[in-house]
Parts: C-alpha cells; structure tokens; sequence
C-alpha cells in the first residue's frame, strides 16, 4: 500500500474534501489526510516549507504558489466555484437581496457585520469602497478569526448579518442563509488544486487531482455549495 496522501485546504472546500476523500479512499484504497485551516494559515505553512502532496487553495493563491515554487509547475488544476452568500442568526428577519441597492440598504441597516479573512471578506471591503461607505461601516465590522466559520459568530448573536461563501454557511448550526449576493455584485471565488513540490507521495497527489477535478465528483461538489469547474 502506498504511503498516506498528505493534503491542506482552506475552511471553505473542507466538507466538500471530506466528503470527496471518503469516495476517492473507498474507490482505490488509498489513504487521504488533509487537513483544513483558514487561508491564510494553510498558504504560510506551504510557504514556510512543511510537507504536503497536495495543495487546494483559492487559484490567486494557488498562482502565487507555483510561480514561487511551492507547487509542482503544471499540477494546478481548477476544483470548483464558490459564491459568496448573506446568513442571519435563527429567527431573525431576512434582509432583502433582491439587487444591489436593497443589499447595500440592508447592509446599512445592519449594526453589525461579520465577515472573513477569505476571499468573500476581501470582496465585501471593496464592495464598501466602492460605496464610499467604508469609514461608515468601520465601526460595525466582526471579521472571524482564521479558521474560525462566519456562522459560528453570527449563532452565537455577535453579528447581525454575516457575509462568507456559501460552501462555509451551509449546515452551520443556529443560522439561515438568506441567499447569495446578486449577480451585479456576486464574486465567484475558484478554488484550485495542485501537487506540493515537497510531496512525498507525488503519484498519488497526481491522481487525486485527477479525481477532484473529474466529473465523478461533481455532485458532491454541488451538494456541499460549490460548482464543478
């Protein structure tokens, strides 16, 4: 049997990889460990130079990796999309969604905001900047720690409206996700994978890429939030 493959991901793909690692280890018997971290996180250890045969990080991350060498030239693979969605807490009023004027006076309304060290977190600042409403919101920010679910902040009533991808607010208990962002202000965020250019396990990386971006994995991919590349 060959060794383990050893992986890292960010918080935003890890039930989608915990639900595609136990098909992909039933299918060819080979064990998969990854282990899912915020972001930020799992992009210092692969910089830093810990082990790891494979890489899933959003692809300007993922870019950066492999220009730096961090990851096998030609590994990176496209994974999946990922859309930014709007949750309350369980039992609070729904905000409106419909376009991007009643989201911003939703948003406004709102006395307080969470948001993440993420993709979707940078979005939502720009999104601000873009409506010169940045300073005003200031005050009302909670961004998650690393690692840390949106959800999690908004269940426990420290935020009114909380702002993350969908894949991350699905199934989080004490919280309704009350859509996404609509399309005119809606940021797809691609999330890629790729072998380590320290893996150990460098045949087995290969075909795991293979797998996660074959079509048999697509429909996990849509079950936990995310679309097939």
């Amino acid at each position: 049997m060959a060794k383990d493959i050893v992986g890292i991901s960010s918080m935003a793909t890890r039930r989608v990889l915990a639900d595609l690692k136990e098909q992909y280890q039933r299918k060819t018997g080979q064990s998969v460990a990854i282990e899912s971290v915020g972001g930020v996180d799992a992009t210092r250890r692969v910089r830093t130079g810990e082990q790891f045969d494979i890489v899933i990080l959003a692809d300007d991350v993922m870019r950066s990796l492999e220009a730096e060498g961090h990851v096998k030239s030609g590994s990176r693979a496209g994974f999946a999309e990922s859309a930014i969605a709007v949750a309350v807490r369980s039992g609070a009023a729904l905000p409106i969604l419909t376009d991007e004027a009643t989201t911003k006076a939703a948003i406004m309304q709102a006395r307080s905001i969470c948001y993440s060290t993420g993709p979707s977190g940078t979005h939502l600042l720009k999104l601000f900047e873009k409506w010169d409403i940045d300073r005003v919101m200031s005050e009302r920010l909670v961004q998650a720690p690393a690692g840390i679910p949106v959800g999690a902040l908004l269940a426990r009533g420290e935020a009114e409206l909380g702002f993350q991808q969908e894949s991350e607010l699905l199934d989080v208990p004490g919280i309704v996700i009350a859509g996404p962002l609509p399309r005119e202000i809606q940021s797809l965020t691609l999330f890629s994978c790729g072998v380590g250019s320290k893996a150990l396990n460098e045949r087995g990386a290969m075909d795991l890429v293979s797998y996660l971006t074959s079509k048999d994995s697509n429909a996990s991919k849509r079950r936990h939030g995310m679309e097939p590349r």
